[in-house]
C-alpha cells in the first residue's frame, strides 16, 4: 500500500516517530502541501493523510486508486466525504485525542487574564520589580476564580474536562447544551442568552456548524457583563471578530482569550490581533507532545483497523 501525508508538520516536526505508519506500507510524508499540489502528491496512494490541507471532490473523482482518507483531527470538514462515500472511499477521523491539552489551555487562557503571570515574569526581567519602591506592585487588577460563574457552551469531551478543573477552583459551572439538564446534573443547565448574561467567563466548547457559525456577536456580547471574559478554543467562525474587538476596545467586556481565528494563519489586519485585553494564541490547545503522540498512534490503528476489514472512527456522510 501506498501511503501519502499530505501536511505532516504540524502534528510531527520532527520530536515524533513516522515509523509505526510506514510499518503499514510505503510511506511519502510532505510537511505540508499547497492547493495546487494535492492532487498530484496523492495520485499513486491507497490511502492519504491530511489535517487541514482539503481535499475536494475533484481530488477525488481524479485519483480512483484511493480507497482511504484519514484526518489528523477530530473535525473533518477539510474532506468532501460526500463525494469520498459516492466514490467509495472510507473518511476516518481522530475524536477525544486532545481533550485534556485543549481543557488545559483554556485555563491558561483564562490565568492569563486573572493573574498576568507571563507578563509580570517578562516585565521583571526588564528590572521593573527591581526599581520599584514597594515590595509588591501590580499593573493590572487580579482576581481569584473561586466564586466565579463559568458558562461552557457545548458539553461534549471538552466541556466536561473544563466543568471538571472549574469545579477544582471553587467555581460554579453552567452549561449551555441541547441536552436535557437530567442528563448532566452535575452542571447547571441554562439556554444561551441566560449563561451570556450571568457568567463571569464563557468558554466556546462546541462545534462549528451553520446554527453555530458567528454565534457570538453584538446581540450576544451585549449581554455580557463588563467584567466578563470570553474564551475561544473551539472554531474562530463561532464569532463574529469585528463585534468582539468593538466591544474590547469599547470596553463593554473585560477581555478575552483566543486559540483559533475565522482564518489561519490570520491576516495582518484581523481585528482581534490588536484589540483591547485580547489574548491571542496560534491555534496550540491541541499540540502538546502527548496529544500529538496519541493523535498519530490513533490515526495508524485507523489505518490498520481498515486493513483488517473492519473500519473504526469512519465518518459517515449525513
Amino acid at each position: 500500500m501506498n501511503i501519502t501525508v499530505l501536511d505532516g508538520f504540524t502534528l510531527n516536526p520532527g520530536d515524533l516517530s513516522w515509523e509505526p505508519l510506514k510499518k503499514l506500507g510505503n510511506l511519502t510524508v510532505y510537511d505540508r502541501t499547497p492547493r495546487e499540489l494535492v492532487t498530484e502528491r496523492c495520485r499513486g496512494a491507497e490511502a492519504v493523510f491530511t489535517n487541514k490541507t482539503v481535499i475536494t471532490a475533484d481530488d477525488i473523482a481524479a485519483l480512483p486508486g484511493l480507497k482511504y482518507i484519514g484526518v489528523f483531527a477530530t473535525g473533518y470538514n477539510v474532506v468532501d466525504v460526500e463525494a469520498a462515500t459516492k466514490a467509495g472511499v472510507i473518511v476516518t477521523n481522530i475524536p477525544a485525542y486532545s481533550t485534556m491539552s485543549v481543557a488545559q489551555h483554556i485555563f491558561s487562557l483564562i490565568l492569563t487574564v486573572s493573574n498576568h503571570s507571563e507578563y509580570y515574569a517578562m516585565k521583571n526581567r526588564d528590572g521593573a520589580w527591581s526599581s520599584c519602591r514597594d515590595f509588591s506592585y501590580t499593573d493590572f487588577p487580579l482576581f481569584e476564580l473561586d466564586g466565579k460563574r463559568l458558562g461552557i457552551v457545548g458539553y461534549g469531551n471538552i466541556g466536561h474536562a473544563v466543568a471538571r478543573i472549574a469545579k477544582a477552583f471553587g467555581m460554579e459551572v453552567c452549561v449551555s447544551s441541547s441536552k436535557p439538564q437530567e442528563a448532566i446534573p452535575e452542571v447547571r443547565k441554562m439556554d444561551i442568552d441566560t449563561l451570556f448574561s450571568e457568567c463571569d467567563i464563557v468558554c466556546l466548547c462546541c462545534p462549528l456548524a451553520p446554527d453555530t457559525k458567528e454565534m457570538v456577536n453584538s446581540r450576544l456580547l451585549s449581554k455580557m457583563k463588563k467584567t466578563a471574559i470570553l474564551i475561544n478554543t473551539g472554531r474562530g467562525g463561532l464569532v463574529r471578530e469585528r463585534d468582539l474587538a468593538d466591544a474590547l476596545n469599547e470596553g463593554r467586556i473585560y477581555a478575552a482569550g483566543v486559540d483559533v481565528l475565522s482564518s489561519e494563519p490570520p491576516k495582518a489586519d484581523n481585528p482581534l490581533l490588536q484589540a483591547r485585553n485580547c489574548f491571542v494564541t496560534q491555534h496550540i490547545a491541541w499540540a502538546t507532545i502527548e496529544a500529538r503522540r496519541r493523535c498519530l498512534q490513533i490515526a495508524v490503528d485507523n489505518l490498520r483497523a481498515y486493513l483488517d476489514g473492519h473500519p473504526v472512527n469512519q465518518v459517515k456522510q449525513e
